[in-house]
């Protein structure tokens, strides 16, 4: 691509201001978004450790409940055009909806990638003064990959440090181990904040210290014409989403009241102009958290992977609180313009802007870095086997196709009758006709538990297991739901009905041969994972590489997807 058309495209983005005297010669067309207010804040997150450009399609559906029906973040496909404004089969409609995805690829290409990012980041630091600027990640960069879960996240530490991220709190990250994190963060350039972990009472006698915070719950920046001050809220149900024993001396919550404290604290005695919440609760939570805190000028959100093109505004007691979410996987670069004045923020502008990957220049600085840390594994990384003749995607509320794929694998290589899979949200696409390679495998399983298992549970206990996972996804009160998708169920399906109460949420659950689940009955099931005790199986991704290399052409014969029963 020609230099001229490079910046054409950015500007098409939003990227440049009107006038920039190294970019003079661009037409005044190309100029959409002129310069705002005096503090730019951008804004990243859930990258899961992508450090290439991918295909990631939007849900196709996003459920929501009671007051939640039908409005973001829970909506999709068409109604996510119609409301929020954007044109049908234009590139930002493939960047926020699953709608004619393979066909638009053709057109609109990978999106995403660090060194794209990094140059999209370096041109409006660029424009706006390196001095007016901060870069905030949300957490969950850590995790997702193959070199990630090789090099316990350093990789990614790394690409952090070359991106220039100032603060960021975490999840994912988390599961490397408590002595782990605390490595990475020593090479880590910027500063990690949470003011929601705390060390538990034992691990606090037994250290000899007076107060409980593990992280910084907060940090103060002075830029040129404001002082802002970014509070960490990491993910409040880590030793519930995840093994305990990775974090055995923390304790982790919303901690609403303490966060309510420390916004008390920066407003009334350290004078900050502005007060960001830097969260990884899951755009819900952060709603609700937003109506019953005052004094947070605004919620930068992740950590349920919604990409939310204009933020929402909530009224509480003293003011109001604008809530974003900035999609996953490096999709997109939530912009942030505040206009401040001395210990207020006067207005805003908000862009959630799409990360092109074709129609921008890679920095040469983070491509060499991606190449260095890719290069010793690549014959590992690129190993074929299988092609796919399906779309194989994860993200959606009940189902994924290649989340089918683990479950057949499961049954298959391990011979039950029933198999599960988390209904984890991060994992790129693969289009059709495409080669699955081991990357591609580890880019869905790249997790420190790996582990697969074997044992009969019964009909009771399966019922048992599918009501709590989705009571997480659709218990009225925010503050119950721990992020994620519905459970992935093979070798059987079933009907849910998401507005019912706890324990009459799931019904009619059968075999794969029509025969139905009894509930005092043993059935034979695999999975991975596994949140309690130890699992002793082989890694899931040798599971599934072995199905993969046995089948050699991927062809969903049998999807099991759940009948869903909504309103209306």
């Amino acid at each position: 691509m020609q230099r001229r058309q490079f910046l054409q495209s950015l500007a098409l983005l939003g990227l440049f201001p009107e006038r920039l005297p190294a970019f003079s010669s661009l037409p005044r067309e190309y100029y959409q978004n002129p310069k705002f207010g005096n503090v730019t804040l951008l804004h990243y997150t859930d990258c899961h450790a992508q450090l290439l450009p991918v295909y990631y399609r939007e849900p196709s559906s996003n459920v929501g409940v009671g007051q939640e029906y039908n409005l973001p973040p829970h909506i999709s496909g068409q109604e996510f055009l119609k409301f929020f404004g954007v044109k049908a089969n234009s590139k930002q409609a493939y960047a926020f909806t699953h709608l004619n995805f393979t066909q638009a690829t053709a057109e609109f290409g990978k999106m995403g990638g660090f060194a794209y990012l990094a140059t999209m980041i370096n041109h409006i630091r660029e424009e706006r003064g390196k001095d007016n600027t901060l870069l905030l990640d949300g957490g969950d960069s850590w995790q997702g990959s193959a070199t990630a879960l090789l090099s316990k996240g350093q990789d990614m530490v790394e690409a952090s440090n070359r991106l220039g991220t100032d603060v960021m709190t975490g999840h994912w990250e988390f599961t490397y181990g408590e002595n782990q994190v605390k490595k990475n963060l020593r090479g880590f350039k910027g500063e990690f904040v949470a003011q929601n972990i705390a060390l538990t009472e034992e691990a606090q006698f037994e250290s000899n210290i007076d107060h409980g915070d593990v992280f910084k719950p907060y940090t103060i920046k002075t830029l040129k014409h404001a002082r802002i001050a970014i509070i960490g809220q990491a993910f409040p149900y880590t030793p519930i989403a995840h093994p305990r024993r990775f974090t055995p001396h923390w304790r982790f919550g919303i901690e609403e009241r303490n966060l309510q404290d420390i916004v008390n604290e920066i407003r009334q005695e350290k004078k900050a102009d502005a007060v960001i919440l830097l969260s990884h609760n899951g755009m819900d939570v952060d709603l609700k958290l937003a109506s019953r805190i005052t004094g947070i000028d605004a919620i930068l959100g992740g950590h349920t992977h919604d990409a939310i093109p204009k933020p929402i505004i909530i009224s509480n007691g003293s003011g109001k609180t604008i809530v974003t979410n900035a999609g996953s996987h490096g999709k997109f670069l939530g912009v942030l313009d505040l206009d401040v004045k001395p210990g207020r923020v006067v207005d805003f502008s908000y862009r959630l802007v799409p990360v092109f990957s074709n129609l921008i220049e890679p920095d040469e600085n983070m491509q060499h870095l991606i190449h260095a840390i890719r290069q010793p594994l690549l014959t590992k990384l690129q190993q074929p086997l299988a092609t796919t003749e399906e779309l194989l995607f994860r993200r959606d509320n009940f189902y994924g196709s290649f989340d089918q794929v683990v479950l057949d694998a499961l049954r298959k290589v391990n011979d039950v009758q029933i198999t599960l899979s988390p209904g984890f949200r991060w994992g790129p696409t693969l289009l059709p006709g495409n080669t699955i390679t081991m990357e591609d495998v580890m880019a869905q399983t790249a997790i420190t538990y790996p582990e697969t298992y074997v044992r009969n549970i019964s009909g009771g206990e399966l019922k048992n297991i599918l009501e709590d996972v989705c009571d997480n996804l659709f218990n009225k009160d925010p503050y119950f739901r721990q992020g994620g998708d519905m459970v992935r169920v093979g070798g059987m399906s079933f009907t849910c009905r998401p507005e019912a109460k706890i324990g009459f949420r799931i019904s009619v659950m059968r075999l794969a041969n029509g025969d139905i689940i009894d509930s005092t009955k043993d059935y034979k099931i695999s999975s991975w994972a596994s949140v309690g005790v130890p699992a002793t199986g082989k890694p899931v991704w040798e599971v599934i590489a072995e199905y993969l290399k046995d089948k050699k052409v991927i062809k969903l014969e049998k999807i099991n997807q759940p009948k869903v029963l909504l309103r209306g």
